[in-house]
C-alpha cells in the first residue's frame, strides 16, 4: 500500500513539474500563441490552457517583463503583450532541469482576460 501511494506521489509530482497552468478568456475564433512557440495553445472551453513552464527570461512584469503572448484570427495579429508570471515553487524540487529551464509559469490565481486587457 505504501509502495502505492509513493508512486502515485512521484507520478504526481512529475506532472505537476513539468506542467503549468493558467485561466484565460480570449475571443472567439482566435488562436492563443504563448513564449513565442509555433504552435497554438489549446483554450479548454472552461479557459483553461496547460502548456509547458518557461525560461526565466519569462520573469518580471508587464509591459516589459513576463510571458510573451500574440492572439491571432485568420492569421491576422490582433493583439501581442506580455502576461505576468510567477515563480514555480517545484521547480526547486525538481532538479536539475526545472529550476535551470523551467522556473517559471502561469500565476493560478488570476484570469488573464485577453477580450478586456486585465490580469486579475
Amino acid at each position: 500500500m505504501i509502495k502505492k501511494v509513493a508512486l502515485l506521489l512521484i507520478l504526481f509530482m512529475m506532472m505537476t513539474g513539468c506542467t503549468t497552468t493558467g485561466h484565460f478568456k480570449v475571443p472567439e475564433g482566435a488562436d492563443l500563441y504563448i513564449y513565442k512557440r509555433p504552435q497554438p495553445v489549446e483554450v479548454k472551453p472552461n479557459g483553461e490552457v496547460t502548456t509547458k513552464p518557461f525560461f526565466w527570461t519569462a520573469a518580471g512584469i508587464p509591459p516589459h517583463g513576463g510571458i510573451p503572448y500574440r492572439l491571432e484570427k485568420d492569421g491576422d495579429v490582433l493583439k501581442e503583450g506580455r502576461l505576468r508570471a510567477k515563480f514555480r515553487v517545484v521547480s526547486i524540487f525538481w532538479p536539475p532541469a526545472a529550476l535551470i529551464y523551467w522556473p517559471m509559469g502561469f500565476n493560478p490565481d488570476i484570469t488573464y482576460d485577453l477580450i478586456n486587457d486585465t490580469q486579475e
